[in-house]
């Protein structure tokens, strides 16, 4: 028999010899925990800066805590609340609700 038949032939018997090797069962089907519900804190209400300041930076952190956001992120983040927070305590409501906006703005926040 010339080597290219005897080689095809070969090939030919050990494919179907490993073809009866093969289980007709299914493959096991992985399963994945399901995350644990994040614990969220109820929002603060009320108008004005304060607490329009105060549920934004709830927000960030449970975002920050689910890891929908990053820590650094969310640290960046915070820092700029913190001068929107300042600005209000010393009652410039309008610059504080800017920077509210600018910040929410720059992360991707409504």
């Amino acid at each position: 028999m010339p080597a290219p038949l005897f080689r095809a032939v070969l090939i030919a018997a050990l494919g179907c010899t490993l073809s009866a090797c093969q289980s007709s069962a299914p493959p096991p089907v992985a399963t994945v925990p399901a995350a644990p519900a994040a614990a969220v804190a109820p929002l603060p209400t009320g108008t004005g800066c304060g607490p329009s300041v105060a549920r934004t930076q709830a927000i960030v952190a449970t975002d920050v805590k689910t890891g929908d956001l990053s820590a650094p992120v969310g640290a960046r983040f915070g820092a700029d609340l913190s001068k929107a927070e300042a600005a209000c305590a010393a009652g410039r409501e309008g610059e504080a609700m800017n920077l509210l906006a600018a910040a929410k703005a720059r992360y991707g926040y409504r």
